[in-house]
C-alpha cells in the first residue's frame, strides 16, 4: 500500500515550479447555493484557469521535474484526448524537451490546436486502448519517457497541490466534489486534503459512461471498461491502475455518477449563471452537486474542482443543455 506524498513533498514541488504554474483562485458560487438552498456553501477551485486550461498542467510538470538530463533529451510521450496531450507538450517546452504524443482522432479541435502550439509532434488514432499500444512502440523505438496521465507518484504529488491550495485558500470546508478520469487528480487532491483535514468528505464523480473506478471499488482491484460513451472525453479514462486506485482506496469517502444529460445541464447552467463555458468534465462535479449529491451535502460547506475548460464554442453549443433547473 503507497502513502501518497507528504506535505513536505508537495511544498517542495510547488517552490520548484515556481513561474510555470498559476496559484488558481477559489472562488463563492453564490448562484450554485440559491439553486441548493438549505444553507449548503459552495466554494469554486478554478483550476480551468490553470496554464493549457487544466489541471493537467500540474502532473506533466511534476513529471518533467523529476527527470534526468539524459532522459529529457531523447524527449517524452503521452496518450490523451487532449488536455493530457496539451500539457506534456507544455511541460516539454518549459523544460526544453521534445514531445510526440498519441491522440484520439476525435479530440477537440481547440486541445489539437493548443498541443500544436507548444511544439508537439501529433500522432492520432481511433481507440484509447490502441493509443496506449502505439505509445509503448514509440517508447521503444525512440527511447522517449512515457507520462502517463494519471498514474504514479509524480502525477500524486503534482495534484497533491491542489489540495494543498484548497486548504491554505479556505478556512474550513467539510466536502470536497472531484471529477474522476483515471484517479490521478482525486489521488493526490484527498491525499493532500486528508492529512491536512482528516475529517472532510472526499467525493469522486464519474460519467455513467466511463465508470472504471466504480467497477474498482466494486471488485477491490482496479479494472477496466470496454469502451468510453460519454461526452466527458476527458474523463475517459479506459482502466484504473494500482498507485492512483490504491490513492483513492485509501482516501476517498464516495463516489457517484452523473449521466450526459445532467453534465449538459450543469454545463448550461454554468455559462447562464455564472458566465463560463467550460468542458463536461469540469461540469461534473456541478452536476454532482445539482443531482445524486443535492441532499447528501445540504447544509454544509463544500469545495467543488472545476477542473478545465477546452472546448470550442461548436462543441460547448451543441454539448449544453439551455434549460431551468429548479431551485432547493
Amino acid at each position: 500500500m503507497n502513502r501518497g506524498p507528504t506535505i513536505a513533498a508537495i511544498e517542495l514541488l510547488r517552490d520548484s515550479l515556481g513561474k510555470d504554474l498559476i496559484r488558481t483562485p477559489m472562488m463563492r458560487c453564490t448562484a450554485i447555493e440559491a439553486l441548493l438552498g438549505g444553507g449548503t456553501t459552495v466554494f469554486g477551485k478554478l483550476e480551468f484557469l490553470q496554464r493549457t486550461g487544466t489541471f493537467k498542467a500540474r502532473g506533466a510538470l511534476a513529471v518533467l521535474n523529476s527527470l534526468s538530463d539524459e532522459q529529457r533529451a531523447a524527449g517524452v510521450t503521452a496518450v490523451s484526448a487532449g488536455n493530457h496531450a496539451v500539457a506534456t507538450a507544455y511541460a516539454a517546452r518549459a523544460v526544453g524537451a521534445s514531445a510526440k504524443v498519441v491522440m484520439i482522432s476525435t479530440a477537440n479541435i481547440s486541445r489539437i490546436e493548443a498541443c500544436r502550439s507548444y511544439g508537439a509532434e501529433l500522432v492520432f488514432v481511433d481507440d484509447i486502448h490502441e493509443a496506449f499500444e502505439i505509445a509503448k512502440a514509440i517508447q521503444d523505438q525512440e527511447g522517449r519517457f512515457f507520462v502517463h496521465p494519471f498514474e504514479g507518484s509524480a502525477i500524486a504529488t503534482g495534484t497533491g497541490m491542489l489540495g494543498l491550495e484548497m486548504c491554505e485558500q479556505c478556512e474550513q470546508f467539510d466536502a470536497v466534489v472531484v471529477p474522476i478520469g483515471g484517479g490521478g487528480l482525486i489521488g493526490g487532491i484527498s491525499s493532500a486534503i486528508k492529512q491536512l483535514r482528516p475529517d472532510c468528505e472526499i467525493i469522486g464523480v464519474e460519467p455513467e459512461g466511463a465508470d472504471s473506478m466504480h467497477r474498482s471499488f466494486d471488485a477491490g482491484k482496479p479494472q477496466a471498461i470496454e469502451r468510453v460513451r460519454t461526452i466527458a472525453d476527458s474523463l475517459g479514462a479506459p482502466f484504473a491502475l494500482p498507485f492512483s486506485f490504491d490513492l483513492c482506496r485509501q482516501n476517498v469517502d464516495r463516489l457517484v455518477l452523473v449521466d450526459d444529460t445532467q453534465l449538459g445541464q450543469a454545463m448550461g447552467l454554468l455559462y447562464r449563471l455564472m458566465k463560463i463555458a467550460v468542458e463536461p468534465a469540469c461540469a461534473s462535479s456541478t452536476a454532482a452537486l445539482l443531482g445524486p449529491l443535492r441532499d447528501h451535502l445540504q447544509g454544509k460547506t463544500i469545495v467543488s474542482v472545476f477542473c478545465g475548460s477546452n472546448i470550442d464554442w461548436a462543441t460547448f453549443a451543441k454539448q449544453a443543455i439551455f434549460e431551468d433547473i429548479d431551485a432547493a
